[in-house]
């Protein structure tokens, strides 16, 4: 099983590790676009920070994310999974899984981020902020940058099994799964069961319970319809829409 992620808005600061090094991060096939978008970012927030903080959509109270970025090749590092907090990383409690859990969790979770392309929560990475709404000067609106890299690297991680589309729009539009992938792909909407809208922090807050609780069980759904049964078997009440796309009805989250 494949799990897609969307990263966190904001994100852990700090680390102990060296400088980044992107030819130890997982799915090297995406190196080269990688050093691309890590050299325009740092060049860019290097220069003008009123430039910078215009094309990263900065507030004035965020422009210390300017001067973060142009030293990202220094920065020191930690593993992606300490670095993207928020809702659904909160819910998904990394730190506390067991070990065969975030083994599983280390294998099976891909995060999508508009500097890295996607990356497992065992790399190396510092703290940015980048997202793939940005359009960079020379590469131009980063979701469709990447989708060449994407399109030639992720269908063999995608392996034989299920993919587990968790993605928010903006990052969904980096990859979209095709031919046998996509029949083997299930998106998940969480909705509020009395009015059926999609609610922010409930929506966040169970994708990463699901994922929690998926990763603890050792499920191994391999299609859509065998995710909704273990997702009802984990005691998640699911309604089965259009092929691949599963409904999760909430009340509350605790």
């Amino acid at each position: 099983m494949l799990v897609l992620l969307p990263p966190s808005e904001g994100k852990a600061t700090g680390g102990e590790g060296p400088a980044v090094d992107l030819g130890a991060l997982s799915l090297p096939g995406l190196r080269g676009a990688r050093e691309a978008v890590l050299e325009e970012l740092v060049g860019l927030c290097a220069g003008d920070e009123e430039k910078a903080a215009g094309v990263l959509g900065l507030s004035a109270g965020l422009r210390g994310e300017v001067a973060k970025n142009a030293g990202l090749r220094e920065a020191p590092t930690r593993p992606a999974g300490e670095i993207y907090t928020g809702v659904l990383y909160d819910a998904l409690g990394l730190a506390t899984l067991g070990a065969a859990a975030r083994m599983r969790a280390e294998e099976s979770l891909l995060v999508f981020s508009g500097l890295w392309g996607a990356v497992r929560v065992k790399d190396a990475i510092p703290s940015y902020r980048c997202s793939m709404g940005v359009r960079l000067p020379g590469l131009g609106g980063l979701g469709g940058y990447w989708r060449g890299p994407m399109a030639e690297v992720l269908p063999e991680a995608a392996g034989e099994g299920l993919v587990l589309d968790l993605r928010s729009a903006a990052y969904g539009s980096a990859w979209r799964p095709k031919g046998a992938v996509a029949r083997r792909t299930a998106t998940v909407r969480v909705l509020q069961a009395e009015t059926r809208k999609v609610v922010s922090h409930f929506n966040k807050a169970t994708k990463g319970r699901l994922v929690r609780a998926l990763l603890e069980d050792a499920a191994r759904p391999q299609d859509p319809v065998e995710l909704a049964e273990a997702l009802r078997d984990l005691g998640f009440v699911v309604e089965e829409q259009s092929p691949g796309k599963l409904d999760v009805l909430v009340t509350e989250v605790h």
